[in-house]
């Protein structure tokens, strides 16, 4: 039994250690005075395309609602991110860490078929958090493991989802940032300033005035130095009115208005955000900049690379192994043995992560993962780019090797020549 449990834990650190957190730094708030509540959220994300749409009811005894979100969820269509029902039912969605306590197989339970059609379900047919809580019962909400969610209703109860816990709340304020109540202390949540800041503020103040909810929003916003990107959409749901209240890509001078009943009785309809909204500079940089996830030929080009390095690799060793005492600079084929797998996974990485090209270089995940280690790839490149070239050059001048090894060692040495420029373009050698 001990040493099952070690495995376990071993196994654990380890998939930790590679997981790739590839969550936005969202933030939420609830307000309730009297019989108001006024929910705010802040949807921080790289997405160029959000949208708000409407969905009436589709059958007896259920609730038309609106939703927001920007990313879209293979062929099921717009993930939501947050929205609002008829019956002032509203929800919010968090990225978070995967939860290391607390685990309960769920697995026995419904499985969730698509996220969109059951977080639209959910707001469709619940009314209360209590409701909320006995459907998603039934299913194995595990499904959802880098995400916290919380529903709110018209009272101001609220709901707490996490990957294997529900906990019902009813304070009169609260705030949520990017972290599973249930097992963060509040320390570790006080280190998010976007949370810190709106505690300090409803600590200092509370009301549900438009001024009020504004500045809380602003306060908990986030604009990053590197491109000017950040908070891409911050919404306020009046859960008693159907109000609801945009502002776009973290700037709180220009403001669009909906009500939920006159939007639903227009039809089932949408709306792209983008264009509701005059220019805004940083919001072209943010379309401007080219990573592999918005430039499909990038894309190709890290894909290339990955499965060039990958066979170089396993190419060199096995190469080394057949000739190393009748070949020259037979230490260049075992350096690209480490050198090709690293890289290799490194492209895996930039198309999983894509946070690495929009915060400061080194990158470094909220939790420690090995993309904390990875961060340092480009600078080793640069180290290695000359030596690599010299030796390359001699091989080249000599014909010291065969032509498929020196054409092989050439095309990895102009691929790595290459990516310092992107590398370089990312902002990934620009430390201070």
């Amino acid at each position: 039994m001990i040493k099952r449990n070690l495995l376990r834990t071993v196994l654990t650190l380890f998939f930790l250690l590679l997981s790739f957190p590839n969550g936005y730094p969202c933030s939420m708030y609830k307000i309730t005075i009297g019989n108001k509540t006024i929910v705010g959220t802040n949807f921080d994300a790289y997405y160029t395309a959000p949208r708000i749409w409407f969905e009436n009811a589709v059958q007896p005894g259920t609730y038309g609602a609106a939703f927001s979100g920007g990313r879209i969820s293979g062929v099921h269509g717009f993930a939501p991110q947050s929205g609002m029902n008829e019956a002032g039912l509203s929800f919010s969605r968090l990225a978070t860490a995967t939860p290391e306590t607390n685990i309960v197989d769920l697995s026995h339970k419904k499985p969730i078929p698509n996220e969109c059609s059951y977080l639209k379900d959910i707001l469709h047919t619940c009314k209360t958090v209590d409701e909320v809580k006995r459907y998603i019962s039934q299913y194995n909400h595990s499904f959802f493991l880098q995400d916290v969610f919380i529903y709110i209703e018209k009272s101001g109860r609220y709901l707490i989802v996490e990957p294997y816990t529900m906990t019902l709340g009813n304070d009169a304020h609260y705030v949520l940032s990017n972290f599973c109540p249930s097992v963060t202390d509040a320390a570790y949540a006080n280190k998010l300033d976007r949370y810190r800041k709106g505690v300090e503020l409803l600590n200092t103040k509370v009301d549900t005035t438009p001024e009020f909810c504004k500045a809380l929003s602003d306060s908990m916003h986030v604009c990053r130095k590197k491109i000017g990107d950040g908070t891409l959409l911050s919404s306020h749901w009046d859960l008693k009115t159907g109000g609801i209240t945009l502002y776009f890509y973290h700037d709180y001078s220009k403001v669009l208005h909906y009500n939920l009943k006159e939007e639903l009785a227009e039809g089932d309809h949408f709306f792209e955000i983008p264009k509701l909204f005059p220019p805004n500079a940083e919001f072209q940089r943010l379309l401007t900049y080219r990573v592999p996830q918005n430039t499909p030929k990038l894309e190709l080009f890290l894909l290339l690379c990955g499965g060039l390095f990958l066979f170089s690799s396993l190419y060199f060793l096995v190469s080394y192994i057949s000739t190393r005492k009748a070949t020259s600079h037979a230490w260049v084929k075992i350096a690209w043995f480490p050198l090709g797998i690293l890289m290799a996974f490194y492209m895996y990485s930039l198309f999983r992560n894509v946070g690495i090209f929009y915060n400061p270089a080194p990158y470094q995940d909220y939790i420690f993962t090995i993309q904390n280690i990875m961060a340092y790839v480009p600078f080793l490149v640069l180290c290695l780019i000359l030596p690599l070239g010299i030796a390359n050059w001699k091989i080249i001048q000599t014909k010291s090797w065969p032509v498929v090894s020196q054409v092989l060692l050439t095309a990895n040495h102009v691929a790595l020549l290459i990516l310092m420029g992107w590398f370089a373009y990312w902002g990934l050698y620009t430390v201070l």
